[in-house]
This record gives structure tokens, sequence and C-alpha cells, in this order.
């Protein structure tokens, strides 16, 4: 993989917020001496510098296909970078206390870009259980996309039982009568509600009024059109919370004054 040298030392030096930074000690890959650097991770790549000052990273370390787990050494609070392949190397770094060990190893995990994969994929499914089971998603079994079939509204009624149809309905006027079946005699309309021209063709009924949504049935109607996105909002909001904390504390470490 080529990296433009330029870019990648404006992006490390850059105002962007980073996910992490701090000193850690760096194992060397010659020499076994630990030596104290300044790391900034941005994204899934890990820079670091000879002092929090420098312009100008030493090095840079690509979070993708890789591992991080602790490891046992002669200094505490030890952990190592591991990348798949006989002759990659392992990036062995020690935190200066246990929180800052933990903080590290959680970001660091959570660094490359298929690990972001994984928990798109998770809110998908969450999602796909929200909308598809009973009540929300709540207490009913998840089905696969596409195997959602409408349920007929009333009563079922097996196919036997059912009056054939003729293949063309016979029409009046224009408009299709569904009592005219062969063989069933219609009854003369004694309502007085039918209509009939001159020459004494039924004609269509009137429409009926229409009717307008009332106040309780609008509201429910916009509750229904809003459930949607407030899942998204609630999935976003409860994994944005960590990202807001790790943030906040960083820039609360960038404030205060280094001993």
């Amino acid at each position: 993989m080529k990296l433009n040298e330029r870019s990648l030392a404006f992006y490390a030096t850059c105002d962007s917020p980073a996910d992490n930074a701090g000193f850690l000690y760096k194992r060397g890959e010659r020499h076994t001496a630990y030596h104290r650097r300044w790391f900034v991770l941005k994204g899934n790549m890990l820079f670091y510098f000879e002092e929090r000052e420098s312009r100008e990273p030493v090095g840079v370390i690509v979070l993708e296909g890789c591992t991080v787990e602790l490891c046992d050494s002669a200094e505490e609070f030890t952990f190592a970078i591991r990348f798949g392949g006989a002759k990659s190397r392992t990036y062995v770094l020690a935190a200066e206390s246990q929180a800052a060990m933990e903080s590290w190893v959680k970001s660091l995990s959570r660094a490359s870009f298929d690990y972001l994969r994984l928990v798109v994929r998770e809110l998908e499914k969450q999602l796909e259980e929200m909308r598809g089971g009973p009540a929300g998603g709540r207490g009913g079994c998840r089905q696969p996309p596409g195997s959602w079939k409408p349920k007929p509204s009333g009563p079922e009624r097996s196919p036997e039982r059912l009056p054939a149809l003729p293949a063309v309905l016979p029409k009046e006027n224009g408009c299709a009568v569904w009592n005219n079946v062969p063989g069933v005699d219609r009854s003369p309309d004694t309502s007085g509600c039918g209509r009939h021209d001159g020459e004494g063709n039924p004609q269509p009924p009137p429409l009926p009024p229409r009717r307008r949504a009332s106040s309780s049935e609008a509201g429910s109607a916009g509750a229904a059109a809003a459930e949607s996105p407030s899942i998204f909002f609630r999935l976003h909001e409860r994994y944005g919370q960590e990202v807001a904390r790790l943030r906040q504390d960083w820039l609360d470490r960038r404030r205060s004054p280094q001993p």
C-alpha cells in the first residue's frame, strides 16, 4: 500500500479531533529498549511522534488486519498489536497506568473498518427486528427479509366454497354490477335510491361525501410516520454516547496543563 508522506503528516497534525492520544512506551524492533513516544489515533491510523510538540510523525501504524491483545513483559501495562503473516511485525507498547492501557486497547480494537462493518450489520439487524417484529420487535420471532405476507382480514374461507364469478362481469352504463351473476335473480329496488336515465337504464350511485380525518387519527398517522426515524435516532444516540465521552476526555486532557 502506497501512502503519501505529506498527506499523512498533514492529517496527523491537523486540528481534526483524535480518537485517542497520549504517551506510550514503544519497544524497538531491533533493540528491546522502550522509548517514550506521543501517540495519536485518528480513524484507523496510529501516529507516533518523538515529542508532543513535534510537527511530523516518526511513523504510522495502519490498523487493518490486526489484533490487539495483552502480553507478558518486564514492563507493566503492556499490550501488543499483531498482524497476520509470517513476516509481519508485532508492535509492543506499554501504558503508564491500568486505566490508560484499557482505554488504548479498547480504542485500538475499534479502529479498523472491519469492526465498523460489524457494527453497521448489527445495527441493521436490530433495525429489522424493530420494524418486523410485533409491537416494534419485542417478543416476536425475526423473519427473513421478503418472507412477510399480508394476512387476510376477516374469516378465512376455503377456495371451494367461494362462488364462481364469470370471466367478464356484466356492466350497466359502463359500471360493473357485482350481483349480476348468471342464475341469480336481482330483487327489485324498493328503497327509492336507484337512479335511471330517460330510457330506464340504471345509473351508478352518487359518490359518498369525502370524510375528513379527525385530529386523533391525524396524530396517530404522524406518530407512525415518525416512528421509523426515531428508531435510528435512538440507535445513533446509544452508540454515540461512548464516542462523545471519549472525545470529551481527550479535550479535558488537552486543556489540562501537562506535569
